[in-house]
């Protein structure tokens, strides 16, 4: 079943709160986060490790500023495919998720195939990443390239408090 597919438990109005609170400050302690729930820590923690179990929170994340690392030029890769059985797909796509400097890899409905954000040293690299990453695949029929020049994260889906 794919990630999208899964069944989603349903989630009650203190799941909810849950989410918001870790959603507008992810490092809160579990101590922090019950006291601003109004809850018993051991009851809050409970909660938490349902939420883990059962696939609602799916991980934790350090966001790290990639230009930071020597890596100042994004990009998105737009990619089209000659073939697609399902084979071929499931196989390039593995291949381009796990691929150094692929932020994010999409695979997408429309006219492309796979959108990759990708992130390099300069314009140099970004041509041998497409060169030696993703035309090398037989079965990518064309790619188009557009630069990020800036980057927003948007709200979200979880409903954040209003100060």
């Amino acid at each position: 079943m794919t990630q999208l597919a899964k069944a989603q438990p349903s989630l009650d109005s203190v799941d909810r709160r849950i989410l918001s609170e870790l959603g507008d400050n992810p490092e809160l302690t579990n101590k922090a986060l019950a006291a601003r729930l109004g809850l018993a820590e051991s009851t809050c923690a409970y909660r938490l490790r349902a939420l883990r179990d059962s696939g609602v929170i799916t991980g934790r994340r350090l966001d790290v500023d990639v230009r930071s690392l020597g890596y100042p030029l994004q990009a998105v890769i737009k990619v089209r495919l000659g073939s697609h059985s399902k084979e071929h797909v499931e196989k390039l796509y593995d291949d381009l998720a796990t691929t150094p400097g692929v932020i994010q890899a999409f695979h997408v409905a429309g006219a492309d195939d796979f959108h990759l954000h990708v992130a390099v040293e300069d314009a140099e690299a970004l041509r041998d990443f497409v060169l030696q990453h993703v035309t090398v695949h037989r079965v990518v029929r064309q790619t188009e390239t557009q630069l990020v020049f800036e980057l927003r994260e948007g709200p979200g889906v979880l409903p954040h408090d209003s100060v």
